[in-house]
């Protein structure tokens, strides 16, 4: 028994004997260690963005991206900020350059990761490997359902004003827009919006009715649009602006002519761009319960309770939202500008429009129209769709124009002539720029549009920095101006000499203009290229002046109300310059009020 004892006995010692032994072998070799993944550290690194560098800091420690920031920019407000906001964060949370893009600023996007890569590699990074898409790790996405009183499919001008007037009306309200961000076509906008104005006309000694904006709306778009809309247009536009200015946003105390607008009534507000409207119905939002907004949230399908509109489906980020509406819903999804083969589908103007740009945002793609269709709503004037001349010959946008107004500025083609009437329909402008070579035109103006070059264009964009990114040229003498930009230096003398003999008769010249005010004498003279883009669609939803929709038969689809760029049946076949903003104003508070006011 003992002898079997001291044997365990044995038999233990030997075991603790190894054990330590092995465990002091572990302890006297370290453990292999991980490879560092970057050398800590913070590393900056600059790229080109959409309108000019975009400079970055990522800080990282061995293992980790810590932080990443966009330090410096000159992306547009409201456009880019979901990019500059979300790319970065989606960088450190799935440390990995393979992040998705943001819808509508896409350029920016690509540009923060351009430039994020670019500072990793100095952190001795293996890129190939954080360009690897993660497998998405978060499982089967819930529906989430809601109820409110309104829901407003879009969140552009005319939806938050629909929104913002349900509200003020005692609705409560849910908006669905499918972009990350809230402003649509509105805050691409130069802001120009129309509206009568005695106040401000007469200091400017400007004659104007109700009666002559009636006339030019209907008559500038071939009287095909709806007397009753456009009466409702006309005198509504003024009362918006007062109602604009009581939400806290700010005009200026000059009116102006507007390219294609045909008479000076153009406001044009303190923020630049479309920002004040946008930011004015944020602030609204932000400072009063009872306005819910879900973005990156694409309404999919109206939905039916017999013939009458009771909510909508729609897809978010994270699964599927059905929202019951109590009292009505409205669509404020925008145009179709941005898809291009619907615009084909509907266009009998212009010619193929698949290689035209737009200075639409992404979104603009008749979503709420092909709903609508689906309950059977009317669709009129699809076929009318609007070109600007204006387009930037490379994106298609407004941003980069040079022009301050119509009145001090001319158009010349690549050899240098005159072409057209600058203050012509838009329509007209654009079919004339289509017979120039390469459909490029020059815009030509003056120091009396830029004083200083700190003066900036109505996209808040300065002469000087135009100039830098070359989308713009100066020169201090005609001669000079006509070299740079490579056109006939006789040809342009003598286009401005021309024009300048029509502004002191104050007569029409040969082209038939009418709309003058200083002469183009004052150096330095600027020049900006600008090219035909796809602007406005005017074709959309049937509705009435109380903005109801109206089916195939005439007949109110109970529920459904619609406002903005998706409706039709306004402007007829040509939309004057600043009628846009009017138009999303005054049908985008009708619709929110009468909304608000369902049973």
């Amino acid at each position: 028994m003992k002898s079997n004892r001291k044997a365990k006995r044995i038999i233990s010692a030997v075991l603790c004997i190894m054990l330590v032994a092995l465990t002091a072998a572990c302890g006297s070799q370290p453990a292999e260690e991980t490879a560092a993944m970057f050398k800590a550290g913070t590393y900056t690194a600059t790229t080109d963005a959409h309108n000019g560098e975009l400079n970055v800091e990522v800080t990282v420690d061995e293992n980790t991206i810590k932080e990443v920031k966009v330090i410096e920019h000159k992306e547009s407000p409201g456009i880019s900020d979901p990019a500059i906001e979300r790319i970065p964060k989606a960088i450190v949370d799935e440390q990995s350059l393979a992040v998705d893009t943001i819808s509508g600023a896409t350029v920016t996007s690509d540009a923060i990761i351009v430039a994020v890569t670019e500072a990793l590699k100095q952190a001795d990074a293996d890129i190939e490997a954080l360009k690897v898409k993660k497998e998405d790790e978060k499982g089967s996405k819930e529906t989430k359902e809601y109820t409110t009183d309104v829901v407003v499919i879009g969140g552009g001008g005319a939806g938050l004003a629909a929104a913002v007037t349900a509200h003020e009306n005692g609705a409560e309200v849910l908006v669905l827009e499918k972009m990350p961000r809230l402003g649509g076509n509105t805050i691409l906008s130069g802001g120009a919006y129309n509206a009568v104005d005695p106040g401000r006309q007469s200091k400017q000694e400007i004659e104007d009715s109700i009666e002559k904006y009636y006339t030019q709306t209907y008559e500038g778009g071939d009287k095909a649009g709806n007397p009753e809309l456009i009466k409702t247009l006309v005198e509504g536009a003024y009362p918006g602006i007062e109602w604009l200015e009581g939400l806290g946003m700010e005009f200026n105390d000059e009116v102006f002519t507007v390219l294609g607008g045909l008479w000076p009534r153009a406001h044009k507000p303190s923020a630049p761009l479309g920002t004040g409207f946008i930011d004015t119905y944020s602030n609204y939002i932000e400072e009063n319960d009872g306005i819910e907004v879900l973005l990156d949230t694409e309404a999919k399908e109206l939905m039916m309770d017999d013939d009458r509109v009771v909510g909508v489906k729609a897809r978010g980020i994270e699964g599927d939202v059905i929202v019951n509406s109590n009292k009505a819903v409205v669509i404020a999804a925008g145009g179709f500008g941005a898809n291009v083969e619907m615009r084909n589908q509907y266009n009998e103007i212009w010619p193929d429009l698949t290689n035209i740009n737009t200075t639409n945002h992404p979104g603009a793609t008749g979503d709420g129209l092909v709903m609508a269709e689906g309950i059977g709503a009317n669709l009129v004037g699809m076929e009318n769709i609007q070109l600007l001349p204006m387009g930037d010959p490379e994106t298609g946008s407004l941003s980069g124009n040079i022009e301050q107004g119509v009145e001090n500025r001319i158009f010349v083609n690549k050899s240098g002539n005159r072409f057209v009437d600058e203050g012509a329909r838009r329509d007209v402008m654009t079919q004339a720029l289509m017979e120039q070579e390469d459909s490029f035109m020059w815009v030509i103006v003056d120091k009396h549009s830029y004083p200083t070059e700190d003066t900036t264009n109505n996209f808040n964009e300065t002469i000087a920095e135009l100039l830098e990114q070359g989308r713009a040229y100066k020169g201090e003498t005609l001669e000079e101006l006509a070299e740079k930009i490579d056109v006939d230096a006789d040809n342009l003398v003598k286009s401005v000499e021309e024009f300048n003999k029509a502004v002191e008769k104050g007569e029409p010249d040969a082209f038939g203009r009418t709309l003058f005010a200083d002469k183009l004498d004052a150096p330095p003279y600027y020049a900006g290229g600008r090219v035909p883009t796809v602007h406005h669609t005017m074709g959309g939803i049937e509705i009435n002046t109380k903005a109801q929709v109206l089916d195939k038969d005439g007949n109110i689809i109970s529920g459904l109300y619609a406002a903005g760029e998706a409706t039709g049946g306004i402007h007829g076949t040509n939309r004057l310059g600043g009628n846009a903003l009017a138009d999303i104003t005054v049908f985008g508070r009708i619709a929110g009020e009468n909304a608000a006011k369902e049973k």
